[in-house]
């Protein structure tokens, strides 16, 4: 029987080399770190009962292993050939993102584990996005940007074989492991020279800064990673503080007891040094460092009023943050009242010890057994529109209108995306379960 190395392990290897690479290729991501770990320190020394509920939840030793990167491909066998990749380390497609209703010419999944004892080991995520050049109205411009990407390559021949290795043998040894990291690394490295002229570039930038950056490389480089912090409002500060230039808002919910889905925020994209044919030199803005602090999945029913009250914030005038806040009032902020009007999902575990009778709702309320919200794995389209737009320039953006494409993004993906809100119902559904079947075990 062949000894082959978990996908765990491989994702471990290369989110670790991912990030040793993106902090060489951009120091300021250094920094990054260097705040959020200063944050979590203080935030967990600051308030016990966070870290024992961490711990309990089994999170707290994920916390410092916790990033999500993200790519921009451009073609459909691009994006099938990484769906691919990712399948070697234990990661699958879950959600679809439209981002074009905000002015984005992509469409997204992202790449990460399912099974909650996989997330545990590592729970790296990459958010990945397919250029849609049906997007892009000029009809000359489409059409170069089709012939440039049609002709790159982006994965070296021993990813490929290593990926072709894996799904004909189960898996990859130790040594082909280390190999596969290796050569997947250079798909998501910088290359500073480009591959379309000055001109073509221009044209490119001009049409949507997102679509140069897709289409004028070599590949596609990982573009932003992103640590996970107990206190993004105090990261913002730090950042601030150090004089780091931070997105103004923060994106997502505003601050609460009981955190929910995911709030980010990021130093804005930073200007690099590109060399086009011919030895002309210019400048590309498009990488930048983010933060992300992560809450609960809501349930259908509690992205419906997530959705509601945000919509209702942005409406609004005067101070965003106020307007915000005032919104999600109406959204409750403590364990029970999220349980108690079905806006949340949870882990149902007994605790040892306690008498037991009744049904789920009494052993709660008898302290028998404790709801521990499910952690929110995923991305909110708006937040990532959010990002996306504040480091390709801030400025207006032309809308595409509502052009959701979840069937022609599948079939280029070469399968299926998984629902992030069916995942979540199973995992509490297997809660209950368990819960059930470790009671009957102890009777």
């Amino acid at each position: 029987m062949t000894d082959f190395t978990s996908c765990d392990a491989i994702r471990t290897r290369f989110s670790e080399a991912m990030s040793a690479m993106y902090r060489a290729e951009v120091p300021l991501y250094g920094d990054l770190l260097s705040i959020v770990a200063e944050v979590n320190e203080r935030t967990l020394a600051e308030r016990p009962e966070l870290a024992a509920e961490l711990a309990v939840a089994g999170e707290l030793g994920r916390l410092d292993v916790e990033r999500h990167g993200a790519i921009r491909v451009g073609t459909p066998a691009e994006l099938a050939m990484l769906r691919r990749a990712f399948a070697v380390m234990g990661m699958h497609p879950v959600g679809y993102y439209d981002l074009s209703v905000a002015g984005v010419p992509v469409h997204s999944t992202a790449f990460r584990p399912i099974e909650a004892a996989a997330l545990n080991a590592n729970p790296f995520r990459v958010f990945t996005s397919l250029l849609r050049l049906e997007l892009i109205e000029d009809d000359a411009l489409r059409a170069e940007a089709a012939a440039i990407l049609s002709t790159r390559r982006i994965f070296t021949d021993e990813a490929i074989a290593l990926i072709e290795r894996t799904e004909a043998q189960g898996g990859l040894n130790d040594g082909d492991a280390d190999r596969f990291v290796a050569a997947l690394l250079e798909t998501f490295r910088w290359h500073g020279d480009a591959r379309v002229d000055a001109g073509s570039y221009t044209r490119l930038n001009t049409a949507h800064r997102l679509i140069a950056d897709i289409v004028s490389f070599r590949g596609p480089h990982i573009n932003h990673l992103t640590p996970r912090t107990l206190d993004i409002d105090a990261a913002q500060a730090e950042m601030e503080r150090r004089g780091i230039d931070a997105k103004a808002v923060i994106e997502g919910p505003p601050p609460r007891r009981v955190p929910i889905l995911l709030r980010q925020t990021s130093f804005k994209a930073i200007e690099e040094a590109v060399t086009f044919p011919g030895d002309q030199t210019g400048q590309h803005t498009a990488r930048f460092g983010e933060i992300e602090q992560r809450g609960a999945a809501l349930t259908p029913m509690g992205r419906a009023l997530y959705d509601r009250l945000l919509a209702q914030a942005r409406q609004g005038s005067g101070d965003y943050a106020q307007r915000l806040a005032e919104a999600f009032a109406d959204f409750p902020d403590t364990i029970e009242g999220l349980r108690e009007q079905g806006l949340a999902y949870f882990r149902y575990e007994a605790v040892d010890g306690a008498p037991l009778a009744g049904d789920l709702g009494d052993w709660i309320a008898a302290g028998a057994v404790r709801a521990v919200p499910l952690v929110y794995e995923d991305f909110l389209p708006v937040s990532a529109a959010g990002i996306f737009q504040s480091n390709l320039g801030g400025a207006a953006t032309q809308s595409y209108g509502a052009a959701a494409a979840q069937a022609a993004f599948e079939a280029a993906l070469g399968g299926p995306v998984h629902d992030e809100l069916a995942l979540y119902a199973a995992a509490e559904a297997h809660s209950i379960v368990a819960l059930h079947r470790g009671l009957r075990d102890a009777a």
